[in-house]
């Protein structure tokens, strides 16, 4: 069994000017079960050997939403085949491994404890170190593994479940600028969704409908926009959109495609009018073009997306965005964070709890970190 005293965490097992790692990630916070093994060079690039995500859409649609107790099955069914997978894509065996990395928190308690005890026990059984990852941090740093941004940072984190925008200094050292004081984007999106039969997910259909309808027909209210602060609401949006809809009941296939494009527009204005906020607020403390990094399954809507790009060119940001499949959850940015941990020597013991709630400000901080 792997020894890892708290007295240890700050021992640096690999660094920069070592050789390569390759670390196995776990990923089981909601619905999707998801492993992969990802290579952080002696550089600090890094490169996914492998990323399988099995989607529980099948199994939840029917419910308009996640059922924990059978996001929790889905994971015990799956799990093992999954990293089997991922193995064998990578052409690696747990020999081969340098490390392994689960999702710890936030999530669903059920899930967590599934993927966590999993990656515990091959990291046991391997004797590798283990790191149990924030699953937020991992959203993080996801544009270091695609993109390698260099500290610090902006970072807009949109996904069902939060909406933040944080400021980046570096591994572990998070500054939460703006959050939302009710509903998360994501969130928003699936219950407009639901409001018109739209099915679940919701954020993808919603999208696709806007494509076709009239924005400029609702005048729905942008909360927040104007305000002081980059602190989100979008739940009086939400709320007309679904009085407005009541309204004009019954609906037509054009009615709910303008009432989408109405609703995105106006979601996509407030995360404009917040992130410049949040933009004229953070100090990049650097020479090089400042960044701002979107993250998060919402960051795949191109209306978002195009939007902020154009605001953050204003204010003399790039916008950086990961990959379509790497937006959503999945395994190799589990995985990346380990390597990035691991590199700082911050492995964790393995008694490691599951969190349902794991705010990144309470992350551990490496220190003496290089960008």
């Amino acid at each position: 069994m792997i020894q890892c005293s708290q007295a240890d965490v700050h021992k640096p097992m690999f660094t920069s000017s070592g050789s390569a790692m390759r670390i196995l990630g776990i990923e089981t916070s909601c619905d999707e079960t998801a492993a992969a093994v990802v290579e952080r060079a002696a550089d600090g690039s890094g490169r996914i050997l492998s990323n399988i995500v099995l989607s529980q859409l099948a199994e939840h649609a029917p419910y308009g939403g996640v059922v924990p107790e059978i996001a929790a099955r889905a994971h015990v069914g799956a799990l093992d085949s999954l990293v089997q997978q991922a193995f064998d894509e990578a052409s690696l065996a747990v020999g081969d491994l340098d490390g392994v990395a689960a999702t710890a928190g936030p999530g669903l308690i059920g899930g967590l404890l599934v993927g966590l005890m999993t990656g515990k026990a091959i990291a046991a059984a391997a004797a590798k170190p283990f790191v149990a990852v924030n699953h937020l941090e991992a959203h993080a740093l996801t544009a270091r593994l695609t993109d390698s941004v260099s500290f610090p940072y902006l970072l807009l984190l949109v996904t069902g479940g939060h909406t933040q925008i944080v400021a980046v200094r570096g591994l572990g050292d998070y500054t939460r600028l703006g959050t939302t004081v009710d509903d998360a984007v994501g969130e928003a999106f699936d219950k407009v969704a639901k409001m018109f039969g739209l099915g679940w997910p919701g954020g993808p259909e919603v999208e696709r409908r806007a494509m076709h309808g009239d924005a400029a027909r609702f005048a729905f209210p942008r909360p927040m926009r104007g305000r002081a602060g980059c602190d989100f609401s979008f739940s009086g949006l939400k709320t007309a959109v679904r009085l407005e809809a009541e309204r004009l009941a019954p609906l037509g296939e054009q009615d709910v495609a303008d009432f989408c494009a109405a609703f995105q527009a106006a979601v996509t204005d407030c995360l404009a009018d917040r992130v410049t906020a949040a933009i004229d607020l953070f100090d990049p403390r650097s020479g090089d073009r400042p960044v701002l990094v979107v993250a998060g399954g919402v960051a795949a809507n191109q209306a978002v997306r195009t939007r902020l790009e154009a605001v953050a060119a204003q204010r003399g940001f790039d916008v950086i965005a990961p990959p379509l499949d790497l937006c959503g959850d999945n395994a190799a940015m589990v995985a990346w964070a380990g390597c990035e941990r691991l590199a700082h020597g911050l492995a964790d013991t393995l008694d490691a709890p599951a969190r349902a709630r794991w705010p990144l400000a309470e992350v551990t901080r490496a220190e003496g970190q290089a960008a």
